[in-house]
């Protein structure tokens, strides 16, 4: 199915503080990627994977920057580059082209009519 909810990103200027803040808050688990400069977000029960438990939505934390400068819904699609055609011929704009996520799959980043960003992920 398109269009679900699956991620949400949120930008950080300093990670120590991001992640001590959300992990207090919420109880939030997370885990750094060093490597990939990323933090992986669990927000409630999870089974190594997707959340076990419906009204749950995992994410990441990365550095502010471009195109992520404010927190971001991600929507799955099932073909990236179809969908990025759909946005410019629906007067969107391409932020961020498909680009590989390891082995997992493919993020792009589009701004829709009115100007919001919104991430797309596209299962491998």
């Amino acid at each position: 199915m398109t269009g679900r909810v699956v991620h949400f990103e949120i930008p950080y200027d300093d990670q120590e503080r991001v992640s001590r803040f959300y992990s207090e808050v919420f109880g939030w688990k997370l885990q750094a990627l060093p490597d990939m400069d990323y933090v992986l977000v669990t927000t409630g029960p999870s089974d190594e994977g997707p959340p076990s438990e419906p009204g749950f939505v995992n994410g990441g934390m990365l550095q502010r920057g471009l195109p992520v400068g404010s927190p971001v819904v991600v929507l799955e699609v099932e073909d990236i580059e179809q969908t990025l055609d759909d946005v410019e011929r629906l007067g969107g704009t391409t932020v961020a082209s498909k680009q590989a996520v390891g082995d997992m799959g493919f993020s792009a980043y589009v701004k829709d009519s009115e100007g919001n960003l919104t991430g797309l992920w596209q299962n491998a």
